[in-house]
């Protein structure tokens, strides 16, 4: 398991462990007691940084690359998940992945980003940054969704959409307000889980949901931490700050309202113990599923319709309405 950086005092006991556990092995020794109180220095010292991460070192935690991802959740959620390709209109994206399945038993739309693991899979996954025919293809799941009353899942974790010169040339920005757009007139439940990155437009097309979880150690922001440093501090290397300055966790977000439930992560981060991880955001993806069964499918949209419309307002949609079609000027 790789390391970040501000593990290495963790790191240095491990190699110890490990060191003690070969020479056990080798040689006969008994040390297991040795070993043992090692374990329990790591598991502290690993508890105590883990409770006291700055916005950039969990931004770092969010980007780790043994972090369960997109396909790992569909393993256990929908083993028998029918992917569907292509937006109808160019090309097949496999940066956004999206397919029908069964949830417990009862149908479900899924749709994800996909980072991959490696070297090959991220070529081929474009490193979860979508083009738009990768949105496209999201909406029209979710108007396949909507035709046959299905439930929607999304899961999210993009650093943003591809920002490629041929991304804008096949309309990035259309596609991506579209299928936001496709989101809010759904008639459906829509869960959202944010287990990475979070990033931008290239988020929140797919993260437009009745009810948005975030992984404790997943970001959720309008930009990168780098690239708002770049553009407010002319440097990338202002990027900690940018990431207290952008409030940009989950704690922050659960504040303001932007995301309505936090799911923790095991010590030390959800990639060391993706099994246990991957149980609790089912777990609770199950929960508000069936808390929003038996809501009438007008009132799921409208709530969500309003959700989002209210967002950094003191007006509320209809006052807003209101103002605009009796001016007093």
């Amino acid at each position: 398991m790789r390391f970040l950086d501000f593990e290495k005092p963790v790191a240095e006991l491990e190699v110890k462990i490990a060191e003690l556990r070969e020479l056990s092995n080798t040689q006969g020794v008994n040390i297991t007691s040795e070993i043992s109180k090692l374990e329990a220095k790591a598991q502290k010292l690993l508890k105590k940084l883990y409770d006291d991460l700055t916005p950039w070192q969990k931004v770092l935690v969010a980007r780790h690359e043994d972090r369960p991802q997109f396909l790992d959740y569909v393993d256990e959620m929908c083993p028998d998940l029918e992917f569907l390709a292509g937006d109808r209109l160019a090309a097949e994206d496999r940066a956004l992945l999206g397919g029908i399945g069964h949830f417990n038993r009862k149908p479900v739309m899924v749709i994800g980003q996909q980072k991959g693991n490696s070297t090959e899979t991220r070529l081929k996954h474009n490193f979860g940054m979508a083009r738009p025919e990768g949105y496209r293809k999201a909406k029209r799941l979710i108007e396949l969704a909507d035709k046959f009353a299905l439930p929607i899942v999304t899961f999210i974790n993009t650093s943003g959409a591809y920002p490629g010169v041929d991304s804008e040339e096949h309309g990035q920005s259309e596609a991506i307000a579209s299928c936001t757009l496709a989101c809010i007139k759904a008639r459906v439940p829509i869960v959202s889980v944010i287990i990475g990155e979070g990033g931008s437009g290239g988020a929140i097309a797919i993260a437009t949901a009745n009810h948005v979880i975030m992984l404790e150690h997943s970001f959720y922001s309008v930009i990168s931490p780098e690239g708002c440093a770049s553009i407010l501090w002319k440097t990338a290397k202002a990027n900690a700050q940018a990431a207290v300055e952008q409030k940009l966790t989950a704690g922050d977000l659960f504040k303001f309202g932007v995301i309505d439930e936090i799911i923790q992560e095991p010590v030390g981060g959800a990639h060391r113990n993706k099994k246990r991880t991957i149980s609790s955001v089912l777990e609770q993806i199950e929960e508000q599923l069936g808390n929003m069964t038996s809501r009438e499918n007008d009132d799921l949209r409208v709530e969500r319709e309003e959700r989002f419309l209210k967002f950094g307002e003191k007006l509320t949609p209809r006052q807003k309405f209101e103002e605009y079609a009796n001016p007093t000027r």
